[in-house]
């Protein structure tokens, strides 16, 4: 019996796979690349965007969120937040602990929420439920106000100049080391411009 003969195969076929981890080997070092939370802001240094927010429904002696607020004469701080986000949950007692720092609230420090396309009964659940860290809540349904800041997601943190200048943006969940080697050094270059 003859048996068919048969082409010789080409090492074209492994290609397809060399593409694959070719690309899967770019993707994981972009991955471990660098800390997110560095990616620049072209905001730095300029004007905070204008914009008027509403207060949210039911949250007691906590005004909306206005520029105004943020050209008053103190830092400010302005967390994006959404109660379905679960780092924004995670950072939640960070942003209770700077709330209640009495050398922050001594150089007239303020911290700020921005409700980031959430639901009025969910975000005030979570507040009422987790504790309100902030003297003012704006609400911000369709996120116009977050897109205008240049914010990539939730949670970020920006610190604000008493004129209303941008000064820093945080991006990612604050954990008590990025609060205490990042964050208040940061406020302190704020307060001291």
């Amino acid at each position: 019996m003859n048996e068919p003969a048969t082409a010789p195969r080409s090492p074209l076929r492994f290609l397809p796979l060399a593409l694959f981890a070719l690309l899967a080997a770019l993707f994981l070092f972009r991955l471990f690349a660098g800390d997110a939370s560095r990616i620049p802001s072209a905001l730095i240094g300029k004007p905070a965007p204008d914009f008027v927010l509403p207060a949210l429904d039911g949250l007691k002696d906590t005004p909306g969120l206005s520029t105004a607020e943020l050209r008053k004469g103190h830092v400010s701080l302005i967390n994006i937040f959404a109660s379905w986000c679960a780092p924004c949950r995670q950072e939640h007692p960070v942003l209770m602990s700077l709330a209640q720092d009495e050398k922050l609230k001594a150089k007239g420090v303020e911290i700020y929420g921005l409700s980031y396309k959430d639901e009025a009964a969910n975000a005030l659940g979570f507040l009422e439920a987790e504790g309100n860290p902030f003297q003012r809540v704006g609400v911000d349904p369709a996120g116009r106000t977050a897109i205008d800041f240049g914010v990539y997601g939730v949670p970020e943190t920006f610190v604000v100049k008493g004129d209303g200048t941008i000064a820093y943006k945080f991006i990612g969940p604050l954990t008590p080391a990025s609060a205490a080697t990042t964050l208040l050094p940061e406020i302190e270059k704020a307060l001291a411009k």
